[in-house]
């Protein structure tokens, strides 16, 4: 009998070694924006494209499955579309996998949200988290804010199916006291605007902005999110530009962009997000990159590029993005289902990559 327990334990020891050796990771030849000589303000970091980059797999499972000879079976993201960063917890919304994966790096845990009470999650678009942990979720199926705690339980909704046309769009206060969603509309819509609502009663409040290319006016208005300033910044996508707005009045304040193909310029403006010191980033789907702007509108660099090629910057279908609390950027690429990671050199150089071949999904 102990030759064979021993035997047993050999063997499933080098199994766990191969299997280690095979999610080892992988080194990557040093990326870093701007290029040199350039002094350097990012460097790639990683790519995440499933669930088990996150999550720690308990070592009594994982030696059942070796000795069984089975794959490890992860989550692999559908279509990402929008994410939120606090305090390296990664809230993602996957609108073909009709959920929200909420991938914990610190406890190295991984859990997804589909119910919401009587409904089911079924286009999940912007996510936003407040500062209890609360989970804001737009949904363009059921075309309502969808509420949840930070476990994932379902609380309430926010909106109905009338008062929308295409939601897409969500910005939410620290406090949870204020919602505002971006209905894009379309090209036979009037409803171009943002709507913003009591966020614990749920009342609808007020409106902000019409269709049209003036000031405060909105064109297939995409994301939006609330600055450090105070100020709603919404991506008016096909007025090529980011409009910051006062989010009482709707006067707009400032904005930058135009049309054009150029450094500063937009031709399809999607993700935006915005860093503790008040700077902007912009992703573009045509142009295939982040651009980073001071606060005064000037551009201060771009990262990526546009190719047909998957790999560390490049990208064909950016949407959704997010710095989290110290300047790292989420990047969301939904042609290649992945979530790019930058790292700020003030955070020091990184040395690799835990980019790893997608196993066998759920």
């Amino acid at each position: 009998m102990w030759n064979i327990k021993k035997a047993l334990f050999i063997l499933s020891a080098a199994l766990l070694l191969q299997g280690c050796a095979q999610q080892a990771v992988v080194e990557v030849a040093d990326i870093v924006y701007p290029p040199a000589p350039n002094e350097p303000r990012f460097y790639y970091q990683e790519t995440l494209v499933h669930s088990g980059q996150i999550e720690v797999e308990p070592e009594d499972k994982m030696m059942q499955r070796i000795l069984l000879g089975q794959d490890r079976s992860v989550i692999g993201f559908g279509k990402p579309f929008d994410l939120d960063v606090r305090d390296g917890i990664i809230y993602l919304s996957d609108s073909t996998g009709r959920r929200i994966l909420v991938l914990n790096r610190s406890a190295g845990t991984v859990f997804e949200i589909r119910d919401a009470g009587v409904d089911r999650i079924q286009m999940p678009f912007g996510v936003k988290v407040t500062d209890d942990g609360n989970i804001y979720v737009i949904d363009g199926g059921v075309k309502k804010v969808l509420v949840f705690d930070s476990a994932g339980a379902y609380l309430r909704s926010i909106g109905s199916a009338e008062m929308f046309d295409k939601p897409s769009g969500l910005a939410v206060t620290g406090d949870g006291s204020r919602v505002y969603v971006s209905d894009t509309g379309g090209v036979s819509s009037q409803r171009h605007h943002i709507r913003v609502f009591d966020g614990v009663s749920g009342a609808h409040l007020y409106d902000l902005g019409s269709r049209g290319k003036e000031p405060g006016q909105f064109n297939l208005p995409k994301n939006i999110l609330l600055t450090s300033d105070g100020l709603l910044a919404v991506n008016d996508s096909a007025n090529f530009r980011i409009q910051f707005l006062d989010p009482v009045t709707g006067e707009m304040i400032r904005a930058l962009g135009s049309l054009g193909l150029g450094y500063g310029q937009f031709a399809r403006p999607k993700g935006i997000a915005v860093d503790v010191e008040g700077k902007m980033y912009v992703s573009d789907a045509l142009l295939g990159n982040i651009q980073i702007f001071n606060k005064e509108g000037q551009l201060l660099m771009h990262i990526g590029q546009r190719s047909e090629a998957n790999g560390p910057g490049n990208y064909l279908l950016p949407a959704g993005m997010a710095v989290d609390e110290d300047g790292r950027i989420y990047m969301i690429d939904q042609f290649f289902a992945k979530i790019d990671v930058f790292r700020p050199a003030s955070l020091g150089k990184y040395e690799g990559s835990f980019a790893l071949p997608l196993p066998k999904q759920k």
